[in-house]
């Protein structure tokens, strides 16, 4: 039996190909790149596939035995073009549908997806559990919306299915926005919250993805829904103050009317001038925690890491990089 990873070059298969290796499981990378990264073990196989072309994903040699994780998407976390409906959907959509058509007829049946907590909008009630209503703010979560029908379309064919649902993941080789943040706390500038700064906003630490995805695999892939977020997280005001102390920075963090800086960010979006995403500013300001209980019980999984931790080591990460 082989795992095998589609976007297995990506931040999230990086750290799931290793741990996989580690337990003596033969995998599989599968990646739109010329070659297998190198911060991955070389002992596994590595096959350069668009999974947008369905004739890439045929070639591959899956049987049945075999288990497929999909963690290939098109994110913010790379300069996205204007025609968004089409980049997000191309992949996340398209490219998901193609890989489930091609290994279903090759007589595979487990399968693994990371989606996104944003098919969820904005919270109805807290904590937001797998059951939310599911209203994406833009087309991102539209795209990993739709890719879970598709998912569900499979489970109805017999497939074993689990999907992922994750905060903002952080850890080592990836920043992303926090950039723009820290470059204020070097310069010792006001860190401006979106809003009061009271609200709670989980994140996710990369390995405590990656020890998920081992879980769900480890109790066979139930045909399920799972949230993945940290716990007992500080609100926005005491994760931003604590790495401001932690940088010695004289910065301080400076609330906002949050109603007037979303529909500025909105007008600099439209003009193209993006400073951040509509599916990123819309709930900056509001009290978001996913319900994780049911991944801690049916999985018997614990997240280890805390978002204020993450978060000063992730600007540890910033200062070794500068």
């Amino acid at each position: 039996m082989k795992y095998y990873i589609f976007g297995g070059n990506g931040f999230v298969g990086r750290y799931l190909a290793n741990e996989l290796l580690t337990l003596n499981k033969k995998v599989v990378v599968c990646d739109l790149h010329e070659r297998l990264d190198n911060t991955i073990n070389k002992f596994c196989e590595y096959y350069q596939i668009d999974i947008r072309n369905i004739n890439d994903i045929q070639k591959l040699p899956i049987k049945n035995e075999d288990i497929v994780v999909n963690l290939a998407a098109n994110q913010y976390h790379t300069k996205v073009p204007r025609n968004r409906k089409e980049y997000f959907f191309s992949v996340n959509t398209v490219g998901t549908e193609n890989i489930l058509s091609v290994i279903y007829k090759k007589g595979c049946r487990k399968f693994l997806m990371c989606s996104t907590d944003m098919i969820y909008g904005k919270p109805r009630y807290l904590p937001v559990d797998v059951q939310h209503p599911q209203e994406p703010f833009g087309p991102y979560g539209q795209s990993k919306k739709a890719a879970e029908e598709i998912c569900n379309k499979y489970r109805k064919k017999g497939m074993s299915i689990t999907i992922m649902r994750p905060r903002m993941i952080n850890g080592p080789g990836r920043l992303g926005i926090l950039v723009k943040l820290f470059k204020l706390i070097d310069m010792g500038l006001p860190v401006p919250t979106i809003g009061s700064g009271k609200n709670h906003y989980q994140m996710i630490s990369v390995f405590d993805c990656v020890s998920a995805v081992i879980c769900a695999l480890d109790y066979n892939l139930p045909n399920k829904e799972y949230n993945l977020g940290s716990k007992n997280s500080p609100d926005v005001r005491k994760l931003l103050q604590s790495v401001i102390a932690s940088a010695k920075s004289k910065s301080v963090v400076i609330p906002t009317p949050g109603i007037l800086v979303k529909l500025v960010l909105r007008f600099f979006d439209s003009i193209g001038l993006t400073i951040m995403y509509k599916e990123q500013f819309m709930i900056a300001d509001e009290e978001y925690i996913l319900d994780i209980s049911k991944t801690e019980k049916e999985l018997n999984w614990t997240p280890k890491f805390n978002d204020a931790d993450m978060i000063k080591e992730a600007y540890r990460i910033y200062k070794s990089l500068s």
